[in-house]
Formats: C-alpha cells, structure tokens, sequence
C-alpha cells in the first residue's frame, strides 16, 4: 500500500488539472499577448481564472497577481513593501516560526539596514497580540505573520492581528503568508484587515511553480520583475499557461465544496490523533488539536529518531515529513525549537499532513507500521543505553 501523508510539502495533482494543463500544453498553446484570436482566447481563459480565484476571497479581478509561488510572492512583497518606505520607515515585524520564504528575505534586508522584530510565539505556536501591539512604532512600515504554520498548524489571531495594525498611528502595512491556510480555511479578505497575501498551487492539488499574491492596493507595489507589462504591470514576464489553468482547475474543484474538504480532513486528522494516542506510549503531540489546521498533526515520538522512523516508513510505500520541506536539509526545526521543545523532543517530531483523498484504511496501515517500528527502534536505542 502507498499512503501519502506529506500534503503539507506538496500535494498530488487532480487528474482534472492534468488534464487542464495538457490542454495547455497542446491546443491553448499561444501567447495570450499575441494579438490574433488564439491568443485572445487564452487571454479570456485566464481572466475567467483570475476572476474565480478573486471570487472564493471576495476581492476584486485586478488584485489577484499570478507569480511562480510562495516563495517569490512572500519575497515581492516583503521586499516592494521595505523599497517603497526605506526612507521614512525602516521597522519590520514578524515572527519566530515563519516559513524561510520570509525569514530569509527580512534577514536579507536587516542586513541592508532595516530593523527588525521578531514575535516570540507560545509553546502552542502562537502569537501574543499584546506584544505585536506594543513592537509597533511610526518607524514600522511592515508586519508579516503566517496564516497556518506548515510544521505544527497552529492558525494565528489574523483577525485579530489586522485589527491591532489598522488602529496603529501610523500607516503599516500587513502581510500573510496564507500558503497552509488557502482551501483549508474558509475565509473572505473583506472580513480581515490584510493588505497583501501569498498562496501556492501547489499545496490545493495544482501544478507546482505558479501561485499568486493579493495586493489590496496595486498602487502601493512597486514590482521586482519589469518586461512586457503583463500582470497589470506587477509581474512581467510571459504567464506561465499550464500552470495557470492548472491552479484554475484545482480551486474550481477544491472551493466547489470547501467545507465539505475540510470536513473530511479533519476527520481522518483526528482518526489518526487518536489511533496514535490509543496505540503507542510516549508521544507528544505538538500541534494544537481543538485549533489548528484541518491538515496537521505534528508528534514526537520519544527515544526515536524523526529521521529514522521516516525511512521505515518509506520502505513501507508511507511518506510523511520531520519538518518543512524547504528546510528538511537544516539541522533541527526552528518553529519546534520556538514553541520550546526539548531537543530530544525535536529530534523525534514527524509531521503528518492530510487531504481529502486520505482514507481510515491507509491511516490504520500507517499506525500500524508505525507501532512496529517505534518499538524495536526503542528496543535498541534503550539496549544501547545500558
């Protein structure tokens, strides 16, 4: 049996969106900048897309800019954000357990000279709102805070968050980082003071190297990548076609019944929450169960190697993760080290993460191997110590 539990990492493709970028691929092929009716056709295809996309938030067409993926909108919009108020406001705030996307990026320009904050967060993941409330000053111009975390899933007060930012003195703009968080939470922007957004196909079933970025207000961008003009200015560069007919496909499937999705989810969530809590000793569930994320469970397994209970899972056709998979080649979790895990605890934390085609089945097969091989790594480990 091959069971997949790494959905947080990347998630498996509908055949509908294969299909949709084959179509791409072999007869929707032109350029939509092309001046002839086969490009106005692709031109039109993907405005209905852009149109869709804009509908399941509730925002207007001309605030959805496609880019290649998180990694890129979190960077264009962290870094147009500090260019545009370098002058009179150098402060950027966020937190301790964000994805390297934007870390990296604020740490790239702490050391070009802005100032920065990081938000410690609680040993459940969490923010406090009254330190983010005090960290703010006239010198800020920028807080950028993750929706869901893609190693525990904890979901952090946004609302609440905007809310605190919108009353500052002075104007600060709001980033999210909503890449674990879009179709998994049923959310609308009009509700939520956030000024900008990142999300990525491919954690919905889409095609990898596309996403896009929600700019409230396209005039307070300034854009990284200049060319042809495409993207209403914002993104140049031809548009990537497979992959936006993809991602159009894979949201028109998953918001179809999003609720429903994130049922069923969760479910198998807590089935295995459970079954693992019912079956083995000496584990520590670091995610949040009553509030995180439909899709994560993140546990550590005492007296076992993360890293080592993975590949005999492997072997077994399970995949399932120690961490990000962005980060996977680093030593140790910094959102588990944030949350104060105890180095042994992080050593033996695997994360699991779920979608909608899970079944109770492959969760009793994965508990099941997991149980086995928990047990004689133990058996050993605890020989070795004698």
């Amino acid at each position: 049996m091959k069971v997949y539990l790494d959905n947080s990492a990347t998630t498996k493709p509908y055949k509908e969106v294969v299909d949709e970028v084959v179509l791409s691929l072999t007869e929707d092929f032109a350029n939509p900048s092309a001046a002839y009716r086969d490009g106005f056709e692709v031109e039109k295809k993907i405005k209905k897309i852009r149109n869709n996309i804009a509908k399941t938030l509730g925002v207007e067409d001309k605030s959805i800019i496609f880019t290649s993926g998180g990694t890129e909108s979190n960077n264009a919009i962290i870094r147009s954000v500090a260019y545009l108020n370098k002058k009179r406001k150098n402060h950027i705030i966020t937190t301790a357990i964000e994805h390297p996307a934007v870390l990296n990026t604020i740490k790239d320009l702490e050391n070009e000279g802005f100032e920065v904050t990081i938000l410690n967060v609680d040993e459940k993941g969490y923010i406090d709102l009254k330190e983010l409330e005090n960290s703010i000053t006239d010198r800020t111009c920028l807080v950028s805070i993750m929706f869901v975390n893609n190693e525990i899933g904890c979901i952090e007060p946004i609302k609440e968050a905007g809310e605190i930012i919108a009353k500052s003195k002075s104007e600060v703009f709001f980033h999210v980082d909503a890449v674990q968080a879009y179709g998994k939470l049923d959310f609308k922007l009009s509700d939520l003071n956030i000024d900008f957004m990142s999300v990525s196909s491919h954690k919905i079933h889409g095609p990898k190297g596309v996403g896009f970025m929600y700019i409230k207000d396209t005039s307070r961008f300034k854009a990284l990548l200049t060319g042809g003009g495409q993207e209403f200015n914002l993104r140049s560069g031809t548009e990537n076609v497979p992959g936006v007919y993809g991602m159009g496909k894979a949201v028109e499937i998953l918001f179809k019944d999003l609720q429903k999705n994130i049922d069923k989810i969760k479910e198998m969530r807590d089935y295995l929450y459970k079954s693992l809590s019912d079956n083995i000793d000496d584990i520590k569930i670091n995610s949040d169960i009553e509030k995180s994320v439909c899709h994560v469970l993140n546990v550590s397994f005492r007296d076992v190697k993360g890293e080592v209970l993975l590949h005999y899972l492997e072997e077994d056709g399970i995949c399932v993760s120690t961490g990000s998979a962005c980060s996977s080649k680093k030593k140790g979790s910094h959102v588990l080290n944030a949350i104060g895990l105890s180095p042994q605890d992080i050593e033996g934390a695997v994360r699991f993460s779920l979608c909608e085609m899970n079944t109770k089945e492959e969760i009793d097969y994965t508990v099941e191997k997991i149980k086995s091989h928990v047990e004689m790594i133990r058996l050993l480990s605890r020989r070795k110590r004698r």
